[in-house]
């Protein structure tokens, strides 16, 4: 995470070693590693004295680490019983990045586009009460949309999955610290 917050402009396993004061070999191997993983990127190789220096740069803006990654910490919409928990959230939209992630690299092979579909709105509840109601008026909404198109017979159908998550509007940002964030 270090090497990748000192890639966000390219630079040389020498250039980040010395800046994270580390071993330069140390460095290069994990940028290897980083490279083999598609999270960084080759620039430019230049000739430096006898050697060829390779300049490389974080492949991304920003990361999103698959629940997968994080073995029996990164639960599954299946495994979490709580369907009104921020966890049960998170592993759904984990879910979907990566469910997404998949389909985009197979779609770019064949040449295809992806059809999608988002909305994105903000409600004001007068109480736990409406925001409950809501909860349940919603959820019957879907299911008669899902039961009015879903035709399971369909012989060229396609399925397509969704989610819907509810949580509070940021009001105020504040800087995010690394590994501080933990999900219940």
């Amino acid at each position: 995470m270090r090497i990748l917050e000192h890639l966000d402009q390219p630079d040389s396993a020498a250039g980040v070693a010395r800046r994270l004061d580390l071993p330069r070999q140390q460095v290069s191997y994990h940028l290897r590693e980083l490279e083999q993983a598609g999270l960084v990127e080759l620039v430019e190789e230049r000739r430096k004295g006898n050697c060829i220096e390779r300049v490389v740069r974080a492949a991304a803006r920003s990361y999103v680490i698959s629940p997968a990654a994080l073995g029996k910490l990164g639960a599954t919409p299946e495994q979490q019983r709580d369907r009104f928990s921020i966890g049960y959230l998170v592993a759904l939209a984990a879910r979907a990045i990566r469910d997404l992630a998949v389909i985009c690299g197979r779609a770019d092979k064949a040449g295809k586009r992806v059809s999608t579909l988002a909305f994105e709105v903000d409600i004001r509840f007068a109480s736990a009460e409406t925001r409950n109601a809501f909860a349940e008026d919603l959820a019957n909404g879907i299911a008669r949309l899902a039961a009015k198109y879903h035709d399971e017979s369909a012989p060229a159908g396609r399925r397509f999955r969704l989610f819907t998550g509810v949580y509070p509007v940021i009001t105020r940002e504040e800087p995010i610290e690394p590994n501080s964030i933990r999900i219940d």
